[in-house]
C-alpha cells in the first residue's frame, strides 16, 4: 500500500500520528508545485493521496493512478481537486471539516483586540519613545473593551460558532446570518440571536466573517456593504479574501466609512505589492491590521488532520465509510 503525499516532506514527518498503520503504508512526498508528470514519476501506483489544501488534484493524475482509492485534503479546501473526475473515475475525496475551528476562532479574536487597542501602532509608538503622547491620544479617543462590542457573524460554521463560544466569556451580544437558522436551543447554547446580514452590518460594532467563496458571496463586501456598516465598526475577515473587494475596503479606510479592519486573508494569495491594501496613505493603513493566513495552521490542527487522514485510510482498508465524504 502507498500513500502519496502531495505537499511537504518536513511537515508530513513531523505530524505522522502513531499507529501501527504507519508501518504497512509506503509514504511518498511530492513537493508542491510538482508537474503531473514528476508526480507520476514517484508514485503511479498509490493507493491514496494527501494533498496540501491549495495543490491541484487533475483529473489526469487520477486517470494514470488506477489504485487511486482515496484522495485526502491535508486541510479544510478541497477546491484545487477535480471532484467531478473523481466521481465519475469512483474515487473517494475527503477533506478535515472544521479541524482548525479553534486555531481560526483564536486567530479572529485576535484581530478584533488588536483593532481595538489599536495593537500595531501601540507597539510601534512605544519603540519609537511615543508611549506617552499615544496613551494620552488613545485615552481621549477612547478604548472600547470586547466585552462591550456587538459582534456579528456573517456565516456561521464550525470557526464562527468555536469564535462564539470563546467570546461568550467576554459577554458579548452576539448575532449571526446562515443560509439555514439554527435550532432554538444551539442559538441559546452559544448565546447567538439570528439576523439579516443588512441589520447585522448596521448595528454591529464588529462584523466578522465566515463564508465560503461562492458566485454569491465573491466580494460581497463591497462598497454597499461597507457603506451600511457604522463608522466606528471594524470588519473581521478571517474566511477567503475574495470575499471581500479589496478596492471598495480601501476607499472605506481612506474615508473613514468604518474604524478599522483585520484580516487574516486578501486575495490573491500570495499577497502582490500593488494590491490597494498595502498601497494605502498613512492614516489609513494605521487603521488595517494584517496576518499572513496563519489562523488555521496551528500544531493542533495538524496534529488533528494528519491523524484524521490515517484514521480515513484504515476505514477505507477496512470496507468501512470514511468521515468528511465529498464524493
Amino acid at each position: 500500500m502507498k500513500l502519496l503525499v502531495i505537499g511537504s516532506k518536513e511537515r508530513t514527518r513531523k505530524y505522522l500520528p502513531d499507529t501501527p498503520l504507519v508501518k504497512e503504508v509506503e509514504v511518498v512526498v511530492a513537493a508542491r508545485g510538482s508537474s503531473d508528470e514528476d508526480i507520476l514519476a514517484l508514485a503511479p501506483d498509490a493507493d491514496f493521496i494527501m494533498a496540501d489544501a491549495i495543490s491541484p488534484v487533475s483529473a489526469h493524475l487520477m486517470e494514470s493512478m488506477p489504485n487511486l482509492e482515496l484522495v485526502h485534503s491535508e486541510g479544510v479546501a478541497y477546491n484545487a481537486i477535480d471532484i467531478d473526475a473523481a466521481k465519475r473515475l469512483g474515487i473517494t475525496v475527503c477533506n478535515n471539516a472544521g479541524v482548525n475551528a479553534g486555531g481560526v476562532a483564536e486567530q479572529t479574536i485576535l484581530l478584533m483586540l488588536a483593532c481595538l487597542r489599536d495593537a500595531v501602532n501601540a507597539d510601534a509608538a512605544v519603540r519609537e519613545g511615543r508611549q506617552i503622547e499615544t496613551k494620552e491620544r488613545m485615552m481621549v479617543e477612547g478604548i472600547r473593551e470586547l466585552g462591550d462590542c456587538t459582534v456579528g457573524f456573517i456565516g456561521f460554521g464550525a470557526i464562527a460558532q468555536a469564535t462564539a463560544k470563546r467570546l461568550a466569556a467576554w459577554g458579548c451580544p452576539m448575532y449571526y446570518n446562515k443560509r439555514h437558522r439554527l435550532p432554538v436551543d444551539v442559538e441559546a447554547a452559544l448565546g447567538v440571536k439570528p439576523a439579516a446580514i443588512d441589520d447585522i452590518a448596521r448595528t454591529c460594532d464588529i462584523v466578522s466573517i465566515h463564508v465560503p467563496v461562492t458566485e454569491d458571496t465573491h466580494g460581497m463586501v463591497d462598497d454597499e456593504f461597507l457603506a451600511g456598516m457604522r463608522n466606528d465598526a471594524i470588519l473581521i475577515n478571517t474566511a477567503r479574501g475574495e470575499i471581500v473587494d479589496n478596492d471598495a475596503l480601501a476607499r472605506a479606510l481612506e474615508s473613514d466609512a468604518i474604524l478599522a479592519a483585520g484580516l487574516d486573508v486578501i486575495a490573491p494569495e500570495p499577497v502582490l505589492p500593488d494590491n490597494p491594501l498595502l498601497n494605502l496613505s498613512e492614516k489609513a493603513s494605521r487603521k488595517l491590521v494584517l496576518s499572513p493566513h496563519v489562523g488555521g495552521i496551528t500544531e493542533g490542527m495538524f496534529h488533528r488532520a494528519h491523524r484524521n487522514v490515517w484514521d480515513n485510510i484504515k476505514r477505507m482498508l477496512n470496507g468501512e465509510t470514511p468521515v468528511n465524504v465529498i464524493v
